[in-house]
């Protein structure tokens, strides 16, 4: 998420939690052994069965973030696993620390060496970021003008690599709030409603992959994304303009499917139609 300070960038992922399914009985034992074997298990807590929601500062540590020590701990991304990992002023992690998310994110593991062996933790997380465009946040705001150069504005984006950007399949550019929307009475739709939504889809992806290990669309490799991401002919020609157009990556491509996948569900459609695609697509990284 991008946009100008004082927006609702950290208000709308700390949301995230209200609206994420209910785990299931595997994942809160997954859950249960990483906060264990830190040390962070309580004791009046034998189980744990809400989503772990993580927000480190962007002063920690690489061996913070990711674990590590003498003998191995799991860091933030493994206390993470099954949650949300949000980290507020994305460009201002060090570079180190942002670069080692990469192959958590593809891979869900991370794995920790040293002289005495190495340690595998789970990482299965949603990362969700937030950044102001620019050092003083105002860049494209309609209302306060931007005291930033275009150097300073590109050399701040640029703190965060390709190969990282890549990963992330959804990008939102979060507007300043108008006092009219501060104002209105009017009640936007609650959390239960979208939860109950996100309930239904992730049920569908559970019948979708009963006798398999994966849990949801996220954890397709390519062999499931061709097996399961069918689209229709029309959507098919829009893929392939943009493929073309946008100079797509192979990850890319099909992380742009998952997501379609993924909004087809929530949809109750069984095969991706043409508007879910477009939608997949407009979330993609823009210039």
């Amino acid at each position: 998420m991008s946009g100008p300070p004082g927006s609702g960038k950290t208000m709308l992922a700390r949301s995230l939690s209200s609206i994420l399914p209910t785990m299931i009985l595997a994942e809160a034992l997954e859950v249960t052994k990483i906060y264990s074997v830190s040390g962070l298990l309580s004791q009046d807590t034998p189980l744990i069965s809400q989503r772990p929601f993580r927000s480190p500062h962007y002063t920690i540590s690489h061996a913070g973030l990711v674990g590590g020590g003498h003998w191995p701990r799991p860091g933030e991304i493994s206390l993470s696993h099954r949650g949300v990992l949000f980290l507020d002023e994305f460009p201002e992690f060090g570079h180190i620390a942002l670069e080692s998310l990469r192959q958590p994110v593809e891979d869900k593991v991370v794995t920790i060496s040293r002289a005495q062996g190495s340690v595998t933790f789970p990482a299965n997380f949603m990362l969700v970021a937030a950044m102001n465009p620019c050092p003083c946040g105002y860049y494209g705001d309609p209302v306060k003008e931007c005291k930033c150069s275009t150097s300073e504005i590109s050399r701040y984006q640029k703190r965060i690599s390709g190969p990282l950007l890549d990963r992330i399949d959804i990008f939102i550019e979060v507007p300043r709030v108008e006092y009219e929307k501060l104002t209105d009475d009017t009640l936007g739709e609650s959390s239960g409603k979208v939860r109950t939504r996100i309930e239904a889809s992730r049920q569908i992806q559970q019948r979708r992959f009963e006798g398999t290990k994966l849990t949801c669309n996220t954890e397709m490799t390519p062999i499931e994304v061709k097996e399961f991401c069918q689209i229709e002919p029309p959507a098919q020609s829009l893929l392939r303009t943009a493929m073309k157009q946008l100079h797509f990556t192979a990850r890319a491509f099909h992380r742009i499917l998952k997501l379609a996948r993924t909004i087809a569900d929530l949809d109750g459609a069984n095969i991706i139609k043409a508007n879910h695609l477009a939608e997949a697509l407009q979330y993609r990284q823009r210039s």
